[in-house]
């Protein structure tokens, strides 16, 4: 019979310390606290409540305010001007089209405004011909100087 070494598996028997994971535990705390955000900054981003009024107002204080502000809303819009008074304001624009087409509608308009002046430019008389025309005197002729 040959002795064949074993191939068992060895297995850690260490005891898992409860004391370790205590201490590690109490670090990762410790490290959180250092970055946890003040009062002030919980309150500034309304997480927490301002505590200066009792805990048993605190409630009712917050739905005051939420009240408060739903009555300016009310009364902004009521007094809020109807679109056709923006429109002769120039404050909105007399354009049906969509938001994301108004810039382009803008932009034609511009575009067709300067054909149409170059066509209308294109077809006018010269000066020669207005003095000839007596719409012009040879005072009033622009290329004469």
């Amino acid at each position: 019979m040959s002795a064949e070494p074993s191939t068992t598996p060895v297995v850690d028997e260490t005891p898992i310390s409860p004391i370790r994971q205590a201490v590690e535990r109490r670090n990762s705390l410790e490290k959180h606290l250092q970055h946890r955000p003040e009062a002030q900054d919980l309150k500034n981003r309304h997480i927490l409540l301002d505590t200066t009024t009792a805990p048993a107002l605190q409630a009712k204080a917050l739905e005051l305010e939420r009240q408060r502000a739903t009555d300016n809303l009310k009364k902004g819009l009521t007094q809020r001007p109807d679109r056709d008074t923006l429109v002769e304001r120039n404050i909105l624009p007399d354009s049906a089209a969509a938001p994301a087409l108004l810039q382009n509608q803008r932009e034609l308009e511009r575009h067709m405004r300067a054909d149409s002046l170059d066509k209308g430019l294109q077809g006018r008389p010269s000066p020669e011909e207005l003095v000839k025309k007596g719409i012009l005197t040879e005072d009033e002729n622009p290329l004469k100087e």
